[in-house]
């Protein structure tokens, strides 16, 4: 008989993949016991039947790679718990390079995973044959093989994980489709299914490559879609070893499983193809997608020359099926910004088998909690824009990102589809000035600035890029005269209403009760201390506030300050961010430029730093705020925008005889970085506490009503010495090239990682920054009487820590 439909749950997870009985098995752990999770047709039928069952467990970064090495410990005791089988193994993996730049991104994920604690050895090219006998190196340069890495059968997975959140208390039912949603004062609290309705308190969306359509219903934006992914599967192979690592030739676009005696490969390719344009069949149930020989016969080619067993081995199947993919190739993971109460866990980007124990659990917690219980913005569904879910976005990025999983994974590397979708309206004046653009947020924004009779285009390296010696010019301008870059781009909010200097007292950590024209820098806490935002607020008005964010920050800032506003708040929050063009003029020489164009005074003692204020400039009003995010004497100018490309020529003109130079995006990180000024979301995040961040100056502990966070880190500083903390680093040697998640050494121990790294032309040397941590405290002394090293490549350079910025630290450039 069927199973009477509950007429109400505390959870409904929508969607029985992998993902969504995760979700169940893991919310049960955690003492949800009424728990409903919901399948259209039955579980594992739309793309986790088919999935290939990798589990690696190194990903791009530290926290994804310790979430899909829980998944792989999880698979492995499953069985043990459930009784359910999941035909996991760890077989190990090898990946090799048949290039230099390729061996770099190798050595580089190796050495990060030194700070993950997993074995990953990089060994020559004969070492790999020993592991994998009939593979081909005559153009091999090295490999790393991960011996801990896995594979499972993702349908044995997904029944016991299944099994698992049954025995907790679950109720899975399948072949009950949602129709639609229910919405109760701005919170999830509901399905409407075909079978009846269930009241819930959570609503969760693990509907795969039916998320998007699904997420709709709600009012909720998830950008995803289906591409056709193919594999092949051999004939059976007497001459192939079983239990043979999983085999990774990202050149070539191909992996290789040995299943059963027969060889699995599978491509990643590019110029992939997107599936489902007109909405996904209503029948679609345990399908495959018609065979294009014509399309996979390069990469079929490409596997013959790596295996060349294979020119001789039919082929007994030949797969195709589709596979929900996002435009940045990482999934979604959170609660939606648009309504409360509605998760989202969906578009894993072919890697929902590796993730799916990592990310189920993370999910779990974020719905127990009522927050994010890691650093997960990588995955968080706040940092994606309303544009993205449009259909021909999502198509056209579709046709790159499938492919980009196995490209190399340069530093800087730019999307090269779906381009062009917010331009400033300057674009058109830094094009005709050689601006080389990348995108960050659907925003063209220029990175650098090529020569005259220079290549306008990236040409990709882990060392030094073709652009090193343009940032170099870029950054000396800057430092020693004066700079201009288009930062319209910024996030700009306004807050206004009676109550806006109350409620911003309440989310900032700094004072923002202060005169009309002054700016304010602080962050924006959660209660354990974490930095949600780190912004400038100026006051406009007694009752109008601008707040200035980062471009990445826009949605989920905007969903911090909705979700903080008291019910009876006489408030109103406007996202400004289109309304103004911002062109900032940095550098010793900016006031001689400026000064040119307006009568208004910008002298230090009647424009002092942190000031904002409307002046004439040229033709237009605008607002100029001497603030810095470079290090140097300056003012950020926001501009009405049609006024903006005016102001840009007649600031070019006036600065002409001073040696004025537009500069780009990289320039403006080697300067914050000599300057040591965070970023958010890379060397910020909401886990780490202001005073770890070192930011505990911008908190005013002693402002009336405090501040969200203030007693987490009053608790923390009675606790003394910070066992954790924010610490720049300059290297020894100039010539190595640091980014992100290398290892940290103290004294030949590993105690943390980067965030952030990049050239400082100035101190001319690389430049790091990152967390370290230390049990007896993180002070200046032990600082000054340890040896430090960071991990580039496989190879260790000694560095110096500082706990002040490595250029100026006085602020005297800035203040003068």
């Amino acid at each position: 008989m069927t199973k009477q439909l509950p007429t109400s749950a505390q959870v409904v997870i929508v969607g029985g993949g992998v993902i969504g009985c995760s979700v169940a098995y893991h919310l049960t752990k955690l003492g949800f016991t009424d728990v409903v999770l919901l399948e259209r047709r039955q579980l594992t039928c739309g793309t986790t039947w088919h999935a290939a069952g990798l589990v690696p467990t190194l990903r791009a970064s530290y926290n994804m790679s310790m979430l899909a090495n829980y998944s792989a410990s999880l698979y492995e005791q499953l069985e043990a718990e459930t009784g359910q089988a999941t035909g996991f193994v760890r077989n190990g993996s090898l990946t090799i390079a048949t290039n230099k730049e390729r061996l770099s991104e190798l050595k580089r994920g190796a050495s990060m995973a030194k700070v993950a604690g997993f074995p990953c050895n990089v060994i020559a090219p004969d070492q790999a044959k020993e592991l994998w006998p009939l593979l081909n190196i005559d153009d091999v340069l090295g490999a790393i093989h991960l011996p801990m890495d896995g594979m499972a059968s993702p349908v044995d997975v997904t029944q016991a994980l299944a099994k698992g959140a049954r025995l907790g208390g679950a109720q899975i039912f399948e072949n009950t489709k949602v129709l639609d949603m229910k919405i109760r004062d701005g919170k999830a609290a509901g399905v409407i299914t075909e079978r009846g309705d269930i009241d819930a308190e959570y609503v969760v969306n693990c509907a795969g490559m039916w998320a998007r359509e699904f997420g709709r219903k709600a009012g909720v934006n998830v950008p995803l879609h289906a591409a056709e992914h193919f594999y092949v599967v051999t004939e059976n192979m007497p001459d192939l070893q079983a239990g043979l690592p999983t085999l990774r030739d990202m050149d070539g676009y191909c992996y290789y499983k040995e299943d059963a005696g027969k060889l699995l490969v599978g491509m990643f390719e590019p110029g992939a193809k997107p599936w489902g344009m007109d909405g996904i069949p209503e029948d679609f149930f345990f399908d495959q997608l018609p065979d294009d020989f014509d399309h996979l016969e390069p990469y079929l080619e490409a596997a013959m020359h790596r295996v060349p067993i294979l020119e001789r081995t039919g082929l007994q199947l030949f797969f195709n099926g589709p596979e929900a993919f996002t435009p940045d190739d990482r999934y979604h993971l959170g609660e939606a910004p648009e309504l409360r109460n509605y998760f989202v866990a969906a578009g894993f980007n072919s890697v929902g088998i590796q993730s799916a124990g990592g990310a189920g659990k993370m999910l779990a917690e974020w719905i127990k909690k009522g927050h994010a219980p890691q650093d997960l913005w990588d995955v968080d569904i706040r940092r994606n824009m309303p544009f993205q879910g449009t259909q021909r976005y999502l198509e056209e990025r579709t046709t790159e990102s499938l492919g980009l999983l196995y490209e190399t994974h340069y530093p800087f590397k730019q999307f090269r589809t779906a381009r062009g979708v917010r331009r400033s309206v300057l674009h058109e004046q830094l094009k005709a000035q050689g601006a080389v653009f990348g995108v960050e947020s659907g925003w063209e924004r220029a990175n650098w600035f090529a020569e005259a009779g220079q290549h306008a285009e990236y040409e990709y390296s882990y060392g030094r890029q073709n652009w090193f010696d343009n940032n170099k010019a870029e950054h000396e301008a800057v430092r020693n005269a004066v700079g201009v870059i288009d930062q319209s781009s910024f996030s700009k909010y306004q807050v206004a209403g009676a109550d806006a200097e109350v409620f911003l007292n309440r989310i900032c950590s700094n004072n923002v009760s202060v005169p009309v024209g002054k700016m304010v820098y602080t962050q924006w806490l959660n209660e354990r201390g974490g930095i949600e935002a780190d912004v400038t607020v100026t006051r406009l008005a007694d009752e109008c506030y601008l707040v200035v964010s980062g471009v990445a920050c826009q949605t989920r800032d905007m969903d911090w300050l909705r979700r903080n506003k008291p019910d009876d708040a006489r408030l109103v929050f406007t996202d400004m961010t289109s309304a103004y063009a911002v062109v900032t003029v940095m550098g010793p020489k900016s006031r001689d430029t400026l000064s040119k164009l307006t009568r208004d005074g910008l002298s230090n003692e009647g424009f002092p730093f942190a000031t904002s204020r409307e002046i004439e400039l040229n033709y237009a009003v605008v607002r100029a705020s001497r603030i810095t995010y470079v290090g140097e004497l300056g003012w950020e100018l926001y501009i009405p925008t049609e006024y903006a490309p005016s102001v840009y020529e007649a600031v070019l003109e006036a600065g002409a005889e001073f040696g004025i130079r537009p500069y780009g995006y990289h320039t403006m990180n080697s300067l914050r970085m000599e300057k040591c000024y965070r970023h958010w979301g890379h060397d910020i995040t909401d886990v780490d506490t202001a005073l770890e961040a070192g930011l505990g100056f911008a908190s005013d502990f002693n402002k009336e009503g405090g501040f969200i966070g203030k007693e987490a880190l009053l608790a923390q500083k009675a606790e003394g010495a910070l066992k954790k903390r924010f610490v720049a680093f300059r290297f020894e040697n100039p010539e190595p090239l640091c980014y992100h998640e290398e290892p940290i050494y103290a004294d030949g121990r590993i105690v943390g990682r980067t965030t952030a790294g990049m050239f400082g032309h100035t101190v001319g040397a690389t430049v790091a920054m990152g967390y370290i941590e230390h049990a007896a405290g993180v002070t200046k002394e032990w600082l000054e009487s340890t040896e430090f090293e960071i991990e580039v490549e496989c190879q260790r350079y000694k560095v110096t820590p500082s706990l002040r910025s490595l250029y100026d630290p006085a602020m005297e450039k800035i203040k003068c």
